[in-house]
């Protein structure tokens, strides 16, 4: 399902449906941990120049939300998730893990919460897209009423999530997991 383009330990795995050489160029594999910024940036070049590539690739099942992983490095990992109207996360954080996600279709409704902060609400469109730090835990769904798609990046990959029942279950402190700590 994933291609090495090495056998390094600068390994890349990309989905073998995507032949585009940029996304290779824009994982940086020696790039062991990315900051959100640079997550955000990855998000949205990958969303805005891969765009004809991502949505060959999509898939729309009304039982459950679909996704398929795009990309793996030691450092990063890249996937692309669909949303019909109504669909949605549980509410999560990314076990310590820095994240981003950009909008390549659609709407997406996100409710979000830093530990210790009021639940906020923000509604994301074709085009936008957000960073944020190892402390946020939110829960998206598909909103509008046409389907949506999204590409999210995190950074270290391979990270827990962590599910609540509701977002104001979210620790003072969301801790790291010993994936992290071990790095």
């Amino acid at each position: 399902m994933t291609r090495p383009l090495s056998s390094t330990s600068q390994d890349i795995e990309i989905h073998p449906r995507l032949t585009d050489p940029l996304l290779g160029d824009l994982l940086h594999p020696d790039r062991l941990l990315w900051t959100p910024r640079e997550l955000t940036d990855l998000t949205a070049t990958v969303t805005t120049e891969l765009t004809g590539s991502l949505r060959g690739l999509l898939r729309f099942d009304e039982d459950r939300r679909w996704w398929a992983r795009l990309a793996l490095t030691g450092g990063v990992e890249l996937w692309l998730l669909s949303w019909l109207p109504g669909q949605q996360t549980k509410p999560h954080d990314h076990g310590g893990a820095s994240g981003s996600f950009a909008v390549v279709q659609g709407e997406l409704d996100e409710e979000y919460r830093y530990p210790g902060g009021p639940v906020r609400r923000r509604r994301h469109t074709a085009g936008d897209g957000i960073g944020f730090g190892a402390g946020r835990a939110h829960q998206m769904t598909g909103a509008g009423t046409a389907p949506a798609a999204s590409v999210h990046a995190y950074s270290p990959p391979l990270v827990a999530t962590r599910e609540y029942a509701s977002l104001a279950e979210v620790p003072a402190e969301i801790p790291p997991l010993p994936a992290i700590l071990s790095r």
